[in-house]
């Protein structure tokens, strides 16, 4: 499948998706979100493919809701651009394969969103985070939904109300990203990070995501037995059985992907 939004690397364990709008600050217009929602979907039934970067062309990694969308819309109109947004982010933690956010440069607002959906995020020391939606009249109702739920109340409230940009050493220590390193050591971590996954099995991967998403928000007890379920029906797969089998033989594993 071709797309005028977005590049995609050849199928590969690691495929890395980027963000191609560099002129318009890699803006999320309508079609760059129907493309990468395509996207997920053609990468996701792939089991051969593990791990999924999220980069970004250019000096920008994401700007957000491409504003020249957002005007003189209808009722019905700007309730489908939402709409698309919502379902992009949860696709982005539906797919059995890790996401990673690979960001450079500036992300806010639906491209703050972004980040917080991705399930691991490396940014450059020069990245900075915001949701300035609040300066221009729009608040960022949508995005609050991921930054809430990575960084906490009062830390997402002051990022909402003040529209203030997040430096990414801060948004390490909010838990907005996983780390913060030099520029030129961006696409390193980035890599060594997804290739540390990759050495798993995806199956597994998928099982453990799946199951992640499932738990995170029950309260203790009923995670407690949604996740021991998930546990039995993963140790009964073949790559369970072949990783505790290898690791008792002390060699390396051969997964089969199931």
């Amino acid at each position: 499948m071709s797309y005028r939004t977005l590049l995609i690397s050849p199928p590969d364990p690691i495929r890395t998706i980027t963000l191609n709008r560099p002129e318009r600050r890699n803006a999320l217009s309508l079609e760059l979100m129907q493309e990468l929602i395509a996207a997920l979907d053609e990468i996701s039934s792939n089991a051969a493919t593990k791990v999924v970067i999220l980069a970004a062309a250019g000096k920008v990694f994401c700007s957000g809701h491409d504003l020249s969308e957002m005007v003189d819309r209808s009722t019905d109109e700007y309730r489908h651009v939402f709409d698309v947004c919502t379902n992009l982010m949860e696709k982005l933690q539906s797919i059995p394969q890790p996401v990673i956010a690979r960001v450079q440069g500036l992300a806010t607002a639906a491209g703050c969103q972004l980040v917080a959906s991705c399930d691991l995020a490396i940014a450059s020391a020069d990245a900075a985070f915001a949701t300035p939606g609040v300066r221009i009249g729009l608040f960022c109702s949508t995005p609050m939904v991921a930054l809430t739920r990575a960084i906490g109340r009062k830390r997402a409230l002051e990022m909402l109300l003040t529209g203030r940009a997040v430096s990414a050493r801060e948004a390490v220590e909010w838990g907005l990203v996983n780390a913060c390193v030099p520029v030129e050591d961006l696409d390193r971590e980035v890599e060594a990070l997804a290739q540390r996954i990759a050495e798993a099995s995806g199956a597994v991967i998928g099982i453990g995501k799946q199951a992640f998403y499932a738990q995170i928000e029950l309260e203790q007890r009923q995670a407690y037995a949604h996740t021991k379920g998930v546990m039995t029906v993963n140790a009964l797969t073949a790559d369970a059985h072949e990783g505790i089998t290898a690791f008792l033989e002390k060699r390396a594993p051969c997964w089969k992907g199931r």
